[in-house]
């Protein structure tokens, strides 16, 4: 009988007791080194301070408190004296003389009866300036007219609004006392000398409607005034509009220094036609209320509050407030008032007597 032997069979290791073998490797440890500092930025420096800017706050700090109406004041007169009419009459002079008409030459030495109106407030090393032209009238006293919305722009800066350094609710980062003030700024008769300041003392009255201000300086007797027309200027008439920047472009000649480091230029230009309050085209000689004015060119930021003159008849016909797009056909234009609009505020003249 023959035996047969099976081989036994191999036994598998149960796979939890598999053994893997695994690479190793022993070497040196490696300690990562800390990075190094990224560069210092490089110091920030200040950007410098324009020259009208240093110009007013050098006039601020020359000038007395004692003589100075500060700007809360003249803000809370603002509004209290909306469309309030002057116990004075402006004279008729569509058609001055030669010696009143308005001359079209810039001279930095001279007062040309338009000035810089600067509205500024002070606390220690923080100063709010906004800066606008304006122009002297004969309303028995010099009268300085300009833009009203230079001070609506001040009106709300934090250095107004915020408690002043006496009193107890002061913040501790305004540790000094304040001032603020309006200040009319005209050439001095030497070029290197600064220019000439005077405080506003009260605001006499003021459209807010045509944004328009009327201004007592302080030194009125001082001033040189400008010819008004009462009668606005037909559509196509040829102006001249006091210009005013601190950079004139370069590719544009005719730029005189003429305050404070700021330039001036006579630009002439044409009244394109006139808006009523609605928005509407109004047209003069009739009944529709001339509220605005528009004209060409745009004027530059500075200007608002300078005059629109008649080029023939050198009487100032409107007051620059600044641009405005009707549409894209015509572009950009400038926004005014007519100089009509002055004489609201004022008492009409006694054309005939008995």
């Amino acid at each position: 009988m023959l035996s047969l032997r099976l081989p036994r069979p191999r036994l598998r290791p149960h796979p939890a007791r598999r053994r893997r073998p695994y690479a190793t490797a022993h070497g040196p440890v490696l300690v990562a080194r800390a990075p190094l500092p990224p560069p210092a930025p490089p110091a920030a420096t200040p950007a410098a301070q324009p020259a009208i800017d240093r110009a007013i706050l050098d006039a601020l700090a020359r000038t007395p408190s004692s003589s100075t109406t500060a700007l809360p004041i003249l803000i809370q007169q603002y509004l209290d004296r909306a469309a309030h009419v002057l116990d004075a009459h402006l004279p008729y002079e569509p058609t001055p003389s030669s010696a009143r008409r308005v001359s079209f030459h810039i001279d930095g030495r001279t007062d040309s009866g338009i000035y810089a109106v600067a509205h500024v407030a002070r606390e220690g090393d923080r100063s709010k300036i906004t800066l606008a032209s304006g122009f002297a009238i004969d309303a028995g006293q010099p009268v300085v007219v300009s833009c009203a919305h230079t001070l609506e722009e001040i009106r709300w800066s934090p250095l107004l609004v915020l408690p002043s350094a006496n009193s107890p609710l002061s913040p501790p980062d305004l540790p000094r006392a304040r001032s603020s003030a309006t200040l009319l700024l005209t050439p001095s008769s030497h070029a290197s000398s600064a220019p000439r300041a005077f405080p506003v003392s009260s605001v006499l009255s003021s459209l807010h409607r045509s944004d328009l201000l009327l201004l007592e300086p302080s030194a009125p007797d001082s001033l040189h005034t400008l010819p008004v027309s009462p009668y606005p200027a037909h559509p196509g008439t040829r102006i001249r509009a006091h210009f005013v920047t601190d950079a004139p472009p370069k590719d544009d000649e005719g730029w005189a220094p003429w305050l404070g480091g700021l330039y001036a230029k006579w630009v002439p230009g044409q009244v394109l036609g006139y808006r009523d309050m609605a928005g509407r085209e109004a047209q003069p000689g009739t009944y529709d209320a001339l509220s605005h004015m528009l004209f060409r060119p745009p004027p530059l930021a500075g200007s608002s509050g300078g005059p629109i003159v008649d080029e023939e008849s050198g009487a100032v016909v409107g007051v620059m407030l600044g641009t405005r797009m009707d549409n894209r056909v015509e572009g950009v234009r400038g926004w005014g008032v007519p100089a009509e609009a002055i004489f609201e505020v004022h008492h009409l003249p006694q054309l005939c007597q008995r």
